[in-house]
């Protein structure tokens, strides 16, 4: 899920512009980072890294994490740069305007496709209901789509939950008018009357869902009718991933240590989430019901060979398919030329 931040700093104007490559001497380099890490200090200052972001309640280890500063631990200054429009975060990973990025699994098919080597390291979290396809109350099912205004931002997993529905129904992107907005502007444009339905997500979806009392709108769809297809990642491009495998060692532990926490003192990262996402620590409680955060554990799966689609290679074959049938991608790449699982397998053996 690309997401949006409604009130935080946008990227650098300049990031505009829009191999798997890892020798045998990169597993021995992992395995040094890792004592590294674990060793806790260095005579040098923290190494800077920036991450490119959007608010998304799936993203509140991170948030956690940069809060408490449990980075600082691994020799680091992490700063989590939030955009606007998660489309421009791949192009700023590209030229290096920020190090790495939380982005949606469709997002990094398409750069893969289109040449660019982002990589996934971790897998972050899946929408379970947090991302939705809400529609006033006449409209019942994904068939009355046919013919009406609907509103969503391109090119991001709004359009893609879109495309995934409207095929389940026998009709594509052809059968409706298209509106574009940005994921912030579909509350207003459906309250205000001039739009019947609206693809978003948290926190979005909750201000949809409670005009009229409730009862004004509905869900229609959403990602837990498909689950693990709208998928967050943690990515870096390969260049970064040769140069700085400390550095990502770090970011990720200080990821776990940040869900930790809220595992610990949920009302105090609930606090802390709130913050950042500009919500109430209530309204986060209420939101983490829409997504799952994968535990360490489990994060192995997402990069096994499986049918089920909390697998890449399920969700990958899915998510490209429909994104070549849109035009969105000139071919569709090897589901291993989208991920590096050396990080993850690391920590889990360690």
């Amino acid at each position: 899920m690309s997401r949006s931040s409604p009130a935080a700093d946008l990227c650098n104007p300049g990031a505009r512009a829009r191999r798997r490559f890892l020798t045998s001497l990169a597993k021995p380099l992992v395995g040094a980072a890792i004592a590294a890490v674990a060793g806790g200090a260095w005579a040098a200052g923290p190494a800077q890294m920036k991450i490119g972001t959007v608010v998304w309640i799936g993203y509140g280890p991170f948030y956690v994490a940069e809060a408490l500063d449990l980075f600082k631990k691994y020799n680091l200054k992490v700063t989590l740069q939030f955009f606007t429009d998660p489309a421009l975060i791949p192009p700023a990973v590209a030229s290096g305007a920020v190090d790495g990025a939380m982005l949606t699994y469709d997002q990094v098919i398409g750069q893969v496709a289109n040449g660019k080597m982002q990589k996934v390291v971790m897998p972050i979290d899946y929408s379970n209901g947090g991302d939705a396809i809400v529609a006033e109350r006449s409209i019942t099912k994904i068939a009355d789509f046919k013919g009406k205004k609907v509103g969503f931002n391109p090119l991001s997993p709004s359009d893609f939950l879109l495309s995934y529905a409207l095929k389940t129904a026998g009709l594509s992107d052809k059968d409706i008018t298209p509106v574009s907005m940005t994921p912030e502007a579909v509350p207003a444009a459906m309250a205000s009357g001039q739009l019947p339905i609206g693809v978003t997500y948290e926190p979005s979806l909750s201000q949809i869902l409670s005009q009229g009392g409730g009862n004004k709108f509905k869900v229609v769809f959403s990602s837990k009718d498909a689950p693990g297809l709208i998928a967050d990642v943690l990515v870096f491009d390969e260049k970064v991933i040769q140069s700085r495998p400390n550095d990502i060692l770090g970011v990720m532990r200080a990821y776990l240590d940040g869900m930790a926490y809220m595992k610990a003192k949920p009302d105090d990262a609930a606090k802390i989430i709130g913050k950042a996402m500009g919500v109430s620590a209530k309204e986060v409680k209420a939101q983490m019901k829409g997504v799952y955060n994968i535990p360490l554990a489990e994060m192995p799966k997402a990069f096994a060979k499986s049918t089920e689609t909390t697998s890449y290679y399920a969700s990958g074959e899915i998510i490209a398919s429909l994104l070549k049938a849109k035009g969105q991608i000139p071919a569709i790449p090897p589901t291993e030329a989208t991920f590096d699982a050396q990080f993850v397998n690391a920590l889990t053996k360690k």
